[in-house]
């Protein structure tokens, strides 16, 4: 079956789906109303909405209850999303909440604890960093030189991608818990340890937005929401790579694997909040970890990753100026191995809102798709 044949029969069972369960599950009056909110956008609008809308089995927006939280449109979305315009516009975190929120919730109630420090951060200087042709810039903590990394990083990655429906990008979060700050404000609550296995809460939010991005724009994504780092931190990589193995396995076609994460920037009496005004929004600056292997780690293929992380972090600071902190080249592994697009991208810190990592998300996504979108069968 062609694609757009498949795209138009889909559409068509998506808005059976949507204007006929929320008058069934919640009475016709309730329903129509909440029909009504669905479809309140440009009529030429619609084609692109029926495409992108879903709902995980497991959110709700509060005080909506479109679908109930049991009608699955999108495996792992996690997020009610419309397309307006060609923009994928997002629930805000704050005004979504989970259904099963799990052994670990996010907090109600704050306590007063370390300062916040609103941070933005620029070029660095020093031996271990360079420039990337277009004035980004790589972190090198190997032994590497540095003229041998910039020779590479202007090859062209080792793979293409397919104009297919086909899955082509994995998402998936080592520490799935990491979270954030509720809002803007001067101080980190006491008591609370950044994490928690609420989706709209933690890493599956970022990689939600994310995933709303590249399925608006017809890439094939499978996005992992398995909690990994909870109850036990200690071996989460090892659980990760459970996960994501079998996928691959099955999906030979997936290239580019990202394990979507956050950083933790502080000191003893202060956390920093990286983050950078875009279109008039503040997003979470990010960083990319791109791992190098020093004989011992079994990354034979490290430096294709590299030139991988390299175009992207091109493409970032193409797209979106300030939006990176340098590329962090060092001996890590973190399941890099599995294929030569397998990258690490820390997005934000603990400082950070959630709507500031949302927005990121998003900027990650829509990058993510031009770079592919010029890498095609190239």
């Amino acid at each position: 079956m062609k694609r757009r044949k498949r795209k138009i029969i889909g559409r068509i069972i998506r808005w059976t789906v949507l204007l006929t369960l929320p008058l069934t599950a919640a009475g016709a009056v309730r329903g129509v109303k909440a029909a009504a909110e669905i479809i309140n956008f440009p009529e030429e609008a619609a084609e692109n909405f029926a495409e992108n809308v879903s709902f995980s089995k497991n959110t709700k927006l509060k005080g909506a209850d479109l679908l109930s939280g049991e009608t699955v449109l999108s495996h792992g979305y996690g997020v009610y999303a419309e397309v307006r315009s060609g923009e994928v516009r997002l629930v805000s975190p704050l005004d979504m909440e989970s259904d099963n929120p799990g052994e670990k919730p996010y907090p109600e109630k704050w306590t007063k604890g370390i300062s916040i420090t609103r941070t933005t951060y620029g070029k660095y200087s020093g031996n271990a960093f360079f420039n990337l042709d277009g004035g980004s810039q790589v972190n090198n903590k190997t032994t590497l030189s540095n003229d041998l990394l910039l020779r590479e990083s202007r090859n062209a990655p080792d793979f293409t991608i397919s104009d297919t429906a086909e899955p082509q990008v994995l998402l998936y979060h080592t520490h799935t818990t990491e979270s954030f700050e509720p809002f803007v404000r001067e101080n980190m609550d006491a008591e609370f340890n950044y994490r928690t296995t609420d989706e709209t809460k933690n890493m599956i939010m970022v990689g939600n937005a994310i995933q709303a991005e590249l399925e608006a724009n017809g890439i094939g994504v499978i996005h992992v929401t398995e909690i990994h780092d909870y109850p036990s931190y200690n071996g989460s990589y090892g659980r990760s790579r459970e996960s994501i193995v079998p996928i691959l396995e099955e999906h030979p076609e997936i290239k580019v694997v990202l394990d979507i994460h956050r950083d933790a920037i502080s000191g003893e009496d202060f956390a920093a909040q990286p983050y950078i005004e875009i279109d008039g929004r503040e997003a979470a600056q990010i960083m990319i970890i791109s791992g190098c292997d020093d004989g011992t780690l079994g990354m034979p293929d490290y430096i294709k990753n590299f030139r991988f992380a390299a175009a992207l972090q091109r493409q970032f600071e193409g797209d979106y100026p300030g939006f990176t902190r340098p590329i962090l080249f060092d001996y890590r592994h973190y399941n890099q191995d599995l294929t030569t697009g397998s990258l690490l991208i820390e997005v934000g810190s603990h400082g950070n809102t959630l709507e500031q990592v949302q927005y990121s998300g998003q900027l990650i996504g829509r990058s993510l798709c031009r770079l592919l979108e010029e890498m095609k069968n190239k």
